[in-house]
């Protein structure tokens, strides 16, 4: 870029050019749309996020579930034994490796998928946005966060 072309500082630090923090700010407005409707199943938006992974696959392992939630072992477990605590899950060691925690649903857990079914849709809704544009969004912004992780 040539030196003529170099935006000035002034132009490089307004807030509403800040990629980051229009996605920082969209992510809290999720947050408020999601509340209400994870309120009433009891659940906090990571814990329903560990809910629908195993909801698509029963019986992961802690290190399974962090690498698809993106989060490390340190800040799942304690969210685990919530969820433990309120029935939903059980934590086991496996039995082949000892160093290894399986997470499994319990029935509790396993039937709170129908009470949670209306949540997708509540969200779809609240966006505004067309399936086609929402799955468009979404694909961009998982590419934007694998070439952020690299």
């Amino acid at each position: 870029m040539a030196k003529a072309d170099t935006p000035s500082s002034d132009e490089v630090m307004k807030l509403d050019d800040f990629l980051c923090f229009a996605i920082y700010s969209a992510n809290h407005a999720f947050t408020r749309v999601y509340k209400p409707l994870l309120d009433e199943l009891g659940l906090t938006y990571p814990q329903y996020l560990v809910m629908v992974v195993l909801w698509e696959k029963d019986d992961q392992t802690v290190g399974s579930l962090g690498e698809k939630l993106f989060l490390e072992s340190s800040t799942l477990t304690p969210m685990l034994k919530r969820l433990e605590a309120v029935g939903y899950i059980s934590r086991v060691r496996d039995r082949t490796d000892e160093r290894q925690v399986r997470v499994r649903l319990t029935d509790t857990g396993s039937a709170l998928r129908e009470k949670a079914s209306a949540v997708p849709n509540g969200i779809v809704e609240a966006t505004g946005m067309e399936p086609a544009e929402m799955t468009r969004l979404k694909r961009e912004i998982a590419a934007l966060r694998t070439s952020l992780l690299r």
